[in-house]
Order: C-alpha cells, then structure tokens, then sequence
C-alpha cells in the first residue's frame, strides 16, 4: 500500500506499487498482483475523525482514497458486520501480492543483470581505511567492495555494532496465518485498527489463489527474536476477525508462522549515509513494511549508489539515522 500517513512512506511506496503491478507485463514473471485495495473501517467517532483528517495529507501527495459510506464498505466486503460501522477510508490502488514469488523474481532479474548472492554467510566483520569500507568479512571469505547497503533487518543493531554505530532498531514477534483457499469472498485488505486489552490492529486480506492471510500486532509488544509460533495468537486473532467478518467462520486454517518486525522508536525506516563512513548506506529498520517498502527503496538507493543522484534526498534526509526519532507515524 501507498496509504500511510507520512510523505516520505508515501513516495516510495507509490514507486512500489508501480513495480509490483507492471512485473509480469515488463519482465514475463508472475507475482500474484491483486489489486483489491485497502480499507480501514471505523467504528467509532475518534477512529472516524483520525482516518477523515489523515485524508488532506494523502490526497496532497498523490494518493487515490477517500471516505466511504457502510453501505459501500459492505459492497466491498459483504456480510462485514454493521454494528456501529461509520464508513471507512478506501485506496483502490492498493493490493497484494506473493511475497514468495516477489523475492524470487528479483532474485532471477538480478542474477540475469550479473548480481552474485552467497547465501548461509554471516557477516563477521569489515575491514576500514580511514572513513571509508574497503571489505565485508564473512565467516566463510572476504570481499572487497566499494558500496555497502546495510538491509541487516533484525539484525540491524548487531551489524551496526562492528562499526561501532548505534543503530536503534529493536525486533518483535508477529504472527501470522493462512486458510485453505475458497472461492473470492472480498478483494481489499481490511485493516482494523481498533484496540483491546491484548492486541492492537490486525487486518486480512484474501489472495489470488482465495486464500486468507491473516496477522495481528499484540499489545503489549513482544520484544526479541523468538521464532516459534505460540498457542496464544489463533485464539486471539481468530475472535476478533470473525467479529468483523462472521463470514470467514468456516475457514480451515492451514498453518501459522511468527515473524520478527525490526522496529525503530518512531516507526520510520532508517535509510541513507551514516556520515561515519563515505560508502555505508542503511536500509534498516522497516518495521514489519520491508515487503511493501522494498522495491521502491530499491530504485531509490540504486539511483543514488550509480547516479549520485539528489533527487531523493529530502527521503534520506528525513529517514536519516541521525534524525530525532521523535513523534511516531500514524498508520504503522
């Protein structure tokens, strides 16, 4: 999605958007673009005001959403529950894709392009001349290089400590779901940022192949890098769905997974040059949106790396490590 609160996340993600949706017709391959939208329902007058107010700001940079009423919020989503439902905000632009499907599509243009990728290696140390990289150190080999892009995800702090750079991005665990495939029932994500006592916002979406993909934040944050799916997050996750959905009560889960969203104490992404080193450039701390933020910071740090190009640079200067971290992005 390009619907967030914050320019910067908006710009790129519109870069994203544009690169997920023409894949198959510019590069032959299929990713499983969908373009469903995203809806944020609202139940209450504050939800309702927040989502109205963040409407100027995403109109001014490009963005196709507005406010729509129940009954068109039930035309998308038929049989969502009615019960107090205001309306909600809508972006037909937005969608999903496979992420599976997305990551090995640039890793088959970038092995074509020349790229070379060396895998189960872990980064161990690098070697420096003055303000300068000159080799990463793995523990397998060395390798000389002229550029370093840091995307470390979770790992982000510890890498940054073989530099002696405080990069503050602390991962925690998300889970989420998937159902057997059934026929389409909805097309947006439905994402509901209502909170209770043990989870904040979840949302849903169902992908090409009809299945529904499910996730929820829990409240409080479970700071780590635990990995192992709990008994807690079904349970959770499946009450609140089906409160808004009833539709989806049948569905059979297939399998849950838990992830780590590498966060930053005010939601934004850290990206761009350290100032420490002349060719260290980050992109770190995605705060469980790297799918969706990927592929236009890809552009953008390419452009910078081969071009030096400064067309980007209010999204580095914004993004920039040495920024105040201060205030947090709403739509996160």
């Amino acid at each position: 999605r390009a619907t967030h609160s914050d320019p910067a996340k908006i710009r790129i993600c519109l870069l994203s958007l544009e690169l997920i949706r023409n894949m198959r017709e510019e590069h032959g391959i299929e990713v499983d673009w969908l373009q469903g939208g995203y809806l944020f329902p609202a139940y209450d007058e504050e939800k309702e005001r927040g989502l109205r107010n963040l409407l100027a700001v995403q109109k001014q940079f490009g963005l196709e959403i507005d406010w729509i009423g129940p009954d068109e919020v039930e035309e998308l989503v038929p049989g969502i529950n009615r019960h107090g439902l205001r309306g909600g905000t809508y972006s037909p632009k937005d969608g999903s894709a496979s992420p599976l499907k997305v990551a090995d599509a640039y890793y088959r243009l970038a092995k074509a392009a020349g790229a070379d990728f060396c895998f189960r290696e872990e980064v161990v140390g690098f070697l420096k001349d003055g303000p300068r990289l000159v080799a990463v150190r793995t523990d397998r080999a060395s390798y000389p290089c002229e550029m370093v892009v840091d995307a470390s995800g979770a790992d982000a702090r510890e890498t940054g400590a073989l530099l002696g750079l405080d990069i503050p991005v602390f991962p925690d665990s998300h889970e989420a779901g998937i159902t057997e495939p059934v026929q389409p029932l909805f097309r947006p994500m439905v994402v509901d940022t209502r909170r209770d006592a043990e989870s904040a916002n979840y949302y849903f979406y169902q992908n090409k192949e009809g299945q529904v993909v499910f996730c929820i934040t829990p409240s409080p944050p479970i700071p780590g890098k635990d990995c192992d799916c709990t008994s807690v997050f079904l349970p959770l996750v499946v009450r609140r769905m089906v409160e808004l959905y009833p539709r989806l009560r049948h569905l059979r889960v297939r399998r849950t997974w838990r992830g780590l969203y590498p966060m930053t104490p005010d939601g934004f992404p850290i990206v761009g040059f350290t100032g420490e080193y002349d060719n260290l450039l980050l992109a770190v701390g995605m705060c469980g949106q790297g799918f969706m933020l990927g592929p236009g910071l890809g552009v953008i740090l390419a452009e910078v790396i081969a071009e030096k190009s400064s067309r980007f640079d209010d999204i580095l200067q914004q993004l920039s490590l040495q920024r105040a971290f201060a205030g947090e992005e709403v739509l996160k």
